[in-house]
């Protein structure tokens, strides 16, 4: 049995706590908040744009802490799972990995890139696992693409293009402060950033071109080079001040044998599939595979599900690991710096610092 210590008891520490509760092999044992009231179970005012609203939950079985401290020091929690403020990712986790715990933390993994690198670096030092929360992948259509690419369904991948915009989330005080949630591509694109990283390796160069708000990129589009020229990618992403569309996200994968299409928002507060899952298939054929119609909790489940597996044979994950959220976060860097410079911006080597 994998146990569990959530840190941070907002939206995303109730949908993982839901994940959790469906996911065998594992228990939340802990729990850690400032706040008395949630300490206590009262989770009712914890409210997101999905899933289910907060509850009254039984806390009478779990430790819970105030103090991040005093959760590291538990010796019976095999996972610490940090779902607090981006500015707050780096030095807890850290901290957890260097108390010999493997660590499960919310996207982005952190504002800067010397941060995600020093995370990395402690989970090699301590032999323990980083685990990114991009969940992306894990969404139904999302993971079919990935399912057709692994297994060559339809050849190999050549490019694609990829959006990711929202309306301005003017509920959000600090989103577009860098220090402290880092705008609309290192807390909305990064999700792009990672897929593309994922099927397509990590870019050699960046161009991007775009409008800035202050010290972040508001939106933008962006070509990402390859050293292989027959890739071509492309994204566009970040916030328009147009409120009845607040999100869109899709993606045109093209493949050696097909173009694989995809497309959702959320229009007048009413969620539509604009194009549902589509591969344009060899000599005219058309499929579109039935993906059911799922739960909201649903990718995240088998996100958890991916952490308690790797964890529990302390093996990193291929899409959840360390590295490739750091190398996402690269990527975000290295577009601002192209839209803010107007020039191409060469992509450091893994490791490498860019902010």
């Amino acid at each position: 049995m994998i146990r569990v210590g959530i840190a941070g008891i907002g939206f995303m520490g109730w949908i993982h706590y839901l994940a959790y509760g469906r996911c065998e092999g594992t228990e939340v044992a802990a729990i850690c908040t400032r706040s008395q009231k949630k300490l206590a179970g009262d989770w009712r005012d914890i409210q997101g744009n999905f899933g289910p609203p907060g509850e009254q939950i039984d806390t009478s079985a779990l430790a819970a802490y105030r103090r991040l401290e005093d959760l590291l020091a538990d010796d019976t929690i095999d996972v610490v799972d940090l779902c607090l403020p981006p500015h707050l990712h780096a030095d807890p986790a850290v901290a957890a990995l260097e108390h010999g715990k493997h660590v499960f933390c919310e996207k982005p993994m952190a504002l800067t890139t010397d941060a995600c690198q020093r995370m990395v670096a402690a989970a090699r030092a301590n032999d323990r696992q980083l685990f990114i929360g991009h969940v992306l992948p894990m969404f139904p259509e999302y993971a079919q693409v990935l399912r057709w690419i692994e297994d060559g369904t339809y050849g190999h991948p050549r490019g694609g293009s990829f959006k990711r915009v929202i309306s301005d989330p003017r509920w959000l005080a600090d989103f577009y402060d860098p220090r402290r949630v880092g705008g609309p591509l290192i807390d909305l694109h990064v999700h792009d950033a990672h897929l593309i990283r994922l099927l397509f390796g990590m870019p050699t160069e960046v161009v991007s071109q775009g409008r800035m708000r202050e010290a972040v990129v508001e939106y933008c589009h962006t070509l990402f080079r390859f050293a292989d020229p027959q890739l071509v990618v492309h994204a566009v992403s970040g916030i328009i001040p147009q409120q009845g569309r607040p999100f869109t996200h899709g993606f045109e994968i093209h493949t050696t044998d097909a173009t694989l299409q995809f497309e959702f928002a959320v229009i007048d507060n009413v969620a539509e599939t604009l194009m549902p899952l589509t591969a344009l298939a060899g000599e005219g054929r058309v499929e579109r595979p039935d993906l059911g119609d799922g739960d909201a909790v649903d990718p995240f489940l088998a996100e958890v599900r991916e952490v308690a597996r790797c964890a529990a044979v302390n093996r990193p994950s291929r899409i959840l690991g360390g590295d490739l959220a750091r190398d996402a976060v690269v990527l975000c860097h290295c577009q601002t710096e192209s839209v803010r410079t107007g020039k191409a911006v060469a992509v450091p080597t893994p490791g490498g610092s860019t902010a």
